[in-house]
């Protein structure tokens, strides 16, 4: 027995043989104990710096929202899927756009032969979105947009849907993505170069405040820096970091930090380490209010407590024995919701292979509603808060996420650091690092380098009607031919004049859209006027 301790052994650092650390470099001991609690990290739920949970109930007051993010094929097709999904208790949309979408490109461009359709639905005009959105009252869920370079484009096309439906902007609910710094840092589908691409997210905010007053503006993602190999730290950090870059945008255009910080939502990625990931999302909420009272001088509650969204871990999924990923896909969920997110996406077992099916999307749904009516997450507020365990590893994600934090304003901030290539870098070395662990067989994958099977599972995949990508072209094309020529001629000139003023844009690209002009067709004049942003030369 250890004499100091009291123990039978010594609790601090495990010896090299039993060493324990996590992919963000914090070491864990052998067990945790009530020195490891700081008392000024307990405060209540609903309390300032909100590493509880922003509201002072939690669950027991609203339950998260099931949010499935679906999408692929035609407008037809998704909007069958999401029908389908809200026929099966799903609370919320969550879109998945096409890559010429994303890219801005028309599903009839050159470019985006062989892609219409394929990881998204195809959204090029309003007679695309009139279709998806078919039969689905805007006024009664809450919808979130995966989409980023062209994301003011697909709101506008959502509000004037709405505004067919009868919905005034002020009854519409949910989020669009808007996050293009991360699409530089580690997703790539970007279009234009970082700086105007800020100005047509604060554009974006701007209006918003004016028009759709209960929309969130943006959602600030890490869960796509971690699917690229980020550690949880570093997730943390370089989301945040990016979130210090959008305030500072948006106050130079002359917003309130009070007024556009209610509106700032974050997406997290719902990774394998359950305790690890509790714990960053706990940190996530304490740093960014302390970010918003100290930098920005935020005073609303509501802008100083953080909420995010977040999905299970698309890169934790296996093409070898599939099946396991239903387990993983459930733990994942579980750290989510002991976590404190505010809406939920559960990964189908299925999505290493293809697109989900039907029966893995419905699989992904009752995990969710297992875990809420059964599990008994929504009992209590910040159930794991207290523990030992979780209070230190919070701390030390806090820390490291800070110091990273601080390299990144020694670079000038999130844009100049991006554009010197440092966050890339760094996600770069720590992808690489994990890699190497599985392939050592450090780190162990079940299923892929222990516990493998020489047969393989025959698992039934979606196949997307190789006929949709034609069918759409020509429904594009009919829209142009269809349409007043002279009136979108007009619209299209008066984007363009806008945009090399300093004047906010998306007025006159409502009334493009609403000419019947297209995605591609808006953000090809952008391009024009903006150029594009090649990361080999940036």
């Amino acid at each position: 027995m250890d004499r100091d301790s009291g123990h039978p052994y010594d609790l601090g650092m495990a010896t090299a043989k039993d060493r324990r650390v996590t992919d963000s470099g914090v070491e864990v001991k052998p067990v945790y104990t009530a020195g490891d609690l700081r008392p000024e990290e307990l405060e209540l739920p609903g309390e300032y710096p909100y590493t509880r949970g922003p509201y002072s109930t939690m669950y027991r007051g609203r339950p998260w929202t099931m949010r499935q993010y679906a999408g692929y094929g035609s407008a037809e097709e998704t909007n069958a899927r999401f029908r389908f999904l809200l026929e099966r208790g799903q609370s919320g949309l969550s879109v998945a756009f096409d890559l010429p979408t994303q890219l801005g490109y028309d599903s009839d461009d050159q470019l985006a032969a062989g892609e219409v359709g394929r990881t998204g639905v195809a959204i090029d005009s309003i007679a695309d979105m009139e279709l998806l959105l078919d039969g689905i009252p805007l006024g009664e869920v809450s919808t979130s947009m995966t989409i980023n370079a062209p994301a003011a484009l697909l709101l506008l096309l959502y509000e004037l849907v709405a505004e067919r439906q009868g919905v005034p902007g002020a009854e519409l609910r949910g989020t669009v993505q808007n996050d293009v710094l991360k699409e530089y840092i580690a997703r790539g589908n970007y279009i234009f170069p970082p700086r105007p691409s800020m100005r047509l997210t604060t554009d974006l905010f701007a209006y918003c405040a004016e028009r759709l007053p209960s929309w969130n503006t943006i959602s600030i993602s890490g869960y796509h820096i971690r699917e690229a190999g980020s550690s949880a730290a570093q997730e943390l950090a370089f989301t945040l970091a990016n979130g210090i870059a959008y305030c500072e945008a948006a106050i130079a255009a002359g917003l309130s930090p009070d007024a556009f910080g209610e509106r700032l939502s974050f997406f997290f990625n719902a990774h394998n380490h359950f305790f690890q990931e509790v714990a960053k999302f706990r940190a996530a909420r304490r740093l960014w209010a302390q970010i918003m009272r100290e930098r920005f001088g935020a005073t609303n509650p509501r802008a100083l407590a953080l909420r995010f969204h977040a999905q299970t871990g698309g890169s934790t999924l296996t093409a070898q024995q599939p099946e396991n990923n239903v387990v993983r896909v459930a733990i994942q969920a579980l750290s989510a919701a002991c976590g404190g997110a505010q809406s939920l996406h559960t990964n189908s077992f299925d999505e290493a292979l293809a697109l989900p099916s039907e029966r893995a999307a419905r699989i992904a749904l009752r995990t969710q509603q297992i875990l809420l009516h059964e599990a008994g997450t929504t009992d209590t507020a910040d159930p794991l808060g207290g523990s030992f365990f979780i209070e230190a590893l919070t701390r030390e994600l806090e820390e490291k996420a800070g110091e990273l934090i601080a390299r990144v304003d020694e670079h000038g901030g999130a844009v100049a650091a991006i554009e010197e290539g440092f966050v890339q870098s760094e996600i770069d070395g720590s992808a690489f690092r994990y890699q190497s662990e599985i392939e050592a067989g450090e780190r162990v994958v079940v299923g892929v380098n222990r516990f493998a099977e020489h047969e393989g599972e025959r698992v039934e995949l979606l196949a997307v009607d190789p006929e949709g990508e034609r069918r759409q072209r020509e429904r594009t094309a009919r829209v142009r031919a269809e349409r007043n020529e002279e009136a979108a001629t007009g619209a299209l000139a008066e984007v363009r004049r806008v945009a090399e003023s300093d004047a906010n844009v998306l007025p006159a690209m409502r009334e493009a859209l609403r000419a019947r002009c297209t995605v591609g067709e808006i953000c090809g004049l952008l391009r024009e006027l903006w150029g594009t942003y090649d990361a080999q030369h940036a």
